[in-house]
């Protein structure tokens, strides 16, 4: 992710000896694109922000750098004449993260406002924005070439036209099933955790507006924690369900939730709003912790399960579906699904990094020794034990075992190909404007100049 220092080089917020730098210079608009007008300053902040990242621009900077500016303004405006939505609050949470961030790297929040020349709230925005118009160019594009697909047909004819030099070298593969289960966590630290959030309770009760201080403060969500708690609006169907049925059950803004336990923890939450099918609102997570002493019982207690497996007595399958305690496996008899591909195969490096590290040097069918890992999802910890299912060697690609990659790569294809002539399309349906020196380039795409 690019740092918050670096961001604010794009939008003219630079430190003191490159704003003098700026200072110099005499803007000017280059080009409009639509109603949209792209500003000489903006096009040499992002040349300066190339360079400091050392980010070799390929061709002619003060071509490429507005050609890419005007690109993106076409997928906003049609972004915006289609309304396309991004989650709002998670824009505002990787915003407030890179904010932090900058001001930690300078030193102080005042040293921030007298470097970047803005208010700590005129940056949160301008960072904001950035990162919406990131996220709504890419929903734009997904929407664009949703529908598009590679049949089994058309697949195949691509293979058997491609010579075997072509085709990608496929790294090692493996298919692992897990089994995970909760450390047992006495029931003392469970009524610990609960009688902190009843304490918390009392005092948002008291006054409401404590809730935001308290969530800042103790909350262990950390993308809603800097926010004060806040989610932003959300639909049901992406809210934990625990959480959502209480959620959207609330009414008052001043009264506190009771305590919801949830797939990440225990909770209480305080409404914001409601509009339409979403509810805001802010939540307090509280997390309870085994100690080591309980997290080696579970070690030892599943180290035993594993055994068993390795005596025959019992099946990894029928061992998932009477113990395991991870919800995205459990009903798959506990294979893992890559969420990049769709299938079960994965490269070591797209492993939780505890799954890898265990899988690595076993053979086909082995079980492994019990681990603790933390659950990509919840963020909790999780005792797991994997079963390797099956390994494919580094190979080059082919029809039969790597179907679904040639299938990605063709697709791939076919939806730049329709984002080109989508972009030439625009092109030609939109008012463009370049002042005449900034127009002897060799443009990506032809259409920019019209007469």
């Amino acid at each position: 992710m690019r740092k918050i220092s670096l961001l604010l080089l794009a939008f003219g917020l630079l430190a003191p000896g490159l704003q003098a730098q700026k200072k110099n210079t005499i803007d000017e608009v280059i080009w409009i694109v639509g109603d949209e007008a792209i500003l000489k300053s903006d096009v040499e902040a992002l040349i300066l922000d190339a360079q400091m990242r050392r980010q070799p621009i390929q061709g002619d900077a003060y071509c490429v750098i507005p050609e890419q500016m005007a690109i993106q303004k076409l997928f906003l405006h049609q972004a915006a004449l289609d309304s396309v939505t991004v989650n709002e609050g998670y824009i505002a949470s990787l915003a407030e993260a890179d904010l932090n961030k900058y001001i930690a790297d300078v030193g102080s929040v005042e040293k921030a406002e007298e470097y970047s020349h803005k208010t700590v709230a005129q940056l949160r925005e301008i960072i904001r924005e950035k990162y919406k118009s990131q996220a709504l160019i890419e929903q734009m594009q997904s929407q664009l070439v949703s529908g598009i697909q590679a049949t089994p047909a058309e697949v195949r004819r691509y293979f058997s036209n491609i010579s075997k030099d072509s085709l990608p070298t496929i790294p090692e593969q493996v298919e692992l099933q897990v089994l995970s289960v909760n450390p047992p966590i006495p029931l003392a630290e469970v009524n610990r955790v609960k009688e902190k959030l009843r304490e918390f309770t009392e005092r948002a009760t008291a006054n409401p507006a404590d809730f935001s201080l308290l969530a800042r403060l103790y909350s262990e969500d950390p993308g809603s924690a800097v926010k004060g708690g806040e989610i932003g609006y959300t639909a049901r169907a992406t809210l934990d369900p625990e959480f959502a049925a209480v959620a959207f059950n609330l009414q008052d803004p001043k009264k506190v939730s009771r305590i919801v336990e949830s797939q990440f923890g225990f909770h209480i939450i305080q409404l914001i709003g409601k509009r339409g099918d979403k509810v805001n609102c802010r939540h307090i997570l509280l997390k309870p912790r085994a100690s080591i002493e309980d997290k080696q019982n579970g070690i030892t207690r599943l180290d035993s399960l594993a055994d068993l497996i390795r005596q025959n007595k019992i099946t990894f399958e029928q061992a998932v579906m009477h113990y395991s305690q991870d919800k995205n496996t459990a009903m798959n008899a506990g294979l893992m699904v890559n969420q990049n591909t769709g299938n079960s195969k994965f490269e070591y490096q797209d492993l939780p990094s505890e799954v890898a590290k265990a899988a690595y040097d076993m053979n086909v069918g082995e079980v492994s020794k019990a681990f603790t890992m933390i659950d990509p999802l919840t963020g909790k910890e999780m005792i797991t034990i994997v079963k390797l299912k099956s390994k494919t060697p580094t190979h080059k690609a082919n029809i039969m075992d790597d179907y679904q990659v040639l299938k990605n790569i063709m697709e791939g294809n076919k939806k730049q190909e329709f984002l080109h002539n989508w972009i030439s399309k625009k092109q030609k349906e939109t008012y463009i404007s370049i002042k005449p020196e900034w127009r002897n380039c060799n443009f990506q795409y032809k259409g920019w100049i019209k007469d």
